[in-house]
């Protein structure tokens, strides 16, 4: 901008010598342009011109060199425009944020607190028959290659359709897969004499698992095979409708209730699936390894009779009922 300023006022400055040279010299209509000759013409009033007389010059004045001049040096020292600012752009409308994703972690809790369909039989021939259509779809199921590949058959539950009590196990065993029925081999004896030390049968109860095929070698469930299984088991419940569910073992405690936490951790205490009050305890197949835990399964079944409102059963000869 300064560089522009300086050289306006050089620009002036030769200008205005060369108009004070001309005037000077006493130029000051060079250039003056003469006004075309006029055409003869005879006024009414006035008589005939004489012959080849002619209009006096036109006296109005022609722009000059010095008024020229005077012109370009007004011209080239006016100062530049300003610089306009660029017009501001206008505000983008901001779209509507979309409605929040439920997800996974977020629909399990959403199905955690909603209660059990009302509009289901509640009479046990009538639950047993909608048991047996689901049942139906789970034997020729295929989803899980592997354990479809290697089983023998399905083994989907036993027991009281009506039950107040659901035992919720793993998987099946080759004792189970063997004869179709879950918890029938040496962890299944042992949480038999658990179900008859709190005064039932095993026909009072409700038996089941979280999947309906052996995995092999009696491997734990991958988290894929129990995604493929749980609508299964989850109609399972829906059918039964239990006030409580025994999770024995940590893979049906974190499948059921969707944590990561322990059984040590979850033990001692409710927890809420849909209408069930679910209580987490130690796996039969657990105690055959470890008998000093047997006490902490008395202690939870103890905690379950009693929110039941049912007599805990004394022992005799002052042992546990499940030290036998």
């Amino acid at each position: 901008m300064i560089d522009q300023d300086q050289e306006n006022q050089r620009i002036r400055r030769v200008l205005v010598q060369r108009l004070e040279s001309l005037q000077r010299a006493g130029v000051l209509d060079i250039g003056r342009i003469p006004a075309p000759p006029a055409t003869p013409t005879r006024r009414a009033s006035e008589g005939a011109q004489p012959a080849g007389s002619i209009t006096a010059p036109s006296t109005t004045p022609t722009r000059s060199v010095s008024e020229g001049l005077r012109s370009v040096v007004a011209t080239t020292v006016s100062p530049p425009a300003a610089p306009q600012e660029p017009p501001m752009p206008r505000p983008k409308a901001v779209a509507p944020a979309p409605p929040p994703v439920a997800t996974p972690a977020a629909s399990m809790l959403s199905l955690l607190r909603q209660p059990y369909p009302a509009n289901l039989p509640s009479d046990a021939p009538g639950c047993q028959a909608l048991l047996d259509a689901v049942n139906a779809e789970v034997k020729p199921c295929k989803l899980c290659r592997e354990l479809a590949a290697t089983r023998k058959q399905t083994v989907f539950g036993v027991g009281n359709p009506r039950a107040r009590v659901v035992f919720f196990g793993e998987a099946p065993g080759a004792d189970e897969d063997r004869q179709g029925e879950p918890f029938v081999g040496r962890a299944g004896q042992l949480l038999t004499k658990i179900i008859e030390a709190c005064g039932w049968q095993r026909s009072d109860v409700y038996i089941m698992n979280v999947l309906k095929c052996r995995p092999p070698e009696n491997r734990n469930p991958s988290p894929e095979e129990t995604a493929k299984c749980r609508p299964f088991f989850e109609r399972q419940f829906e059918i039964l409708r239990p006030e409580f569910i025994v999770c024995v073992g940590t893979v049906p405690a974190q499948a059921l209730l969707e944590t990561t936490e322990s059984v040590g951790k979850l033990r001692s205490r409710f927890h809420r699936y849909r209408g069930s009050q679910v209580l987490v305890t130690y796996h039969p197949s657990y105690l055959l390894r470890n008998p000093s835990a047997k006490k902490y399964v008395w202690e939870d079944m103890q905690l379950l009779l009693k929110e039941m409102g049912l007599p805990i059963p004394k022992a005799s000869g002052g042992r546990k009922p499940t030290e036998d």
